[in-house]
């Protein structure tokens, strides 16, 4: 605002008429303008924060592509499928050794138990050992053949020694990994998950066309990551 102020009166002196004009900052107008600099700086502050958290970390590991579903596949060796008069389901995991065995995993679909007749019985419970083939479409299995422990072949299925990286990451590193590749990859019921061993990393997976190895590869060295998947493509 402005204020006029009189020129002062001085004994002697003729007053010149003149009046000063100076513009007094009331607390009013401190107090716009300290809010204008206010949002100003809040402004330019949230600004440079959005840019700072939409900036990945460097080192943080791309999330593992999607697999090819439904696909052809085929167990690994013997699976066991189990019934405990909810439906079957195929054990992809581990195996309590009790009788009868305990254990679960996906659901099987197209299962009858009359169609395979060597299996075993307790109550309600039935269960057996069998190498399967069908499709799998990342929750269910549908089984399309399936080969009793009986009648199957196991030295076929004689594994390879798996090749070794040739700069092993430290302990601490390794145990780092096996914490990044459990949450990026699809688990497996009553397995491990990931767990690192003295110069590599293991994953057990359901089903790996060879994508979630390429890409452990890619990710952390050539055979650091080691994928163990329980179903196979049929044709490998």
């Amino acid at each position: 605002m402005n204020r006029t102020i009189a020129e002062p009166s001085i004994p002697g002196v003729r007053r010149s008429g003149m009046t000063l004009s100076t513009s007094v900052a009331t607390p009013l107008r401190l107090a716009a303008v300290a809010a204008a600099v206010l949002l100003t700086t809040t402004a330019c502050s949230s600004s440079e924060g959005d840019d700072v958290a939409r900036d990945p970390a460097p080192d943080a590991p791309t999330g593992a592509p999607a697999l090819d579903l439904p696909a052809d596949v085929r167990s690994r060796g013997l699976v066991m499928v189990m019934d405990t008069g909810d439906g079957p389901e195929v054990c992809l995991g581990a195996i309590a050794e009790s009788w009868p065995p305990q254990c679960g995993g996906p659901e099987v679909l197209g299962w009858d138990w009359s169609e395979h007749e060597i299996h075993e019985k307790q109550g309600r419970v039935r269960w057996g050992s069998f190498a399967v083939t069908g499709s799998w479409d990342g929750t269910a299995l549908t089984v399309a053949d399936a080969i009793p422990a009986a009648l199957y072949d196991v030295m076929r299925e004689e594994p390879e020694p798996d090749p070794l990286p040739t700069d092993p990451p430290s302990a601490a590193e390794l145990e780092a990994i096996a914490d990044e590749v459990a949450a990026a990859l699809p688990g497996v019921s009553g397995a491990q998950g990931a767990y690192p061993t003295e110069q590599q990393v293991y994953v057990d997976v359901p089903f790996d066309d060879g994508t979630l190895q390429q890409w452990a590869d890619t990710t952390y060295g050539e055979h650091v990551v080691v994928v163990v998947p329980a179903l196979l493509p049929r044709q490998a």
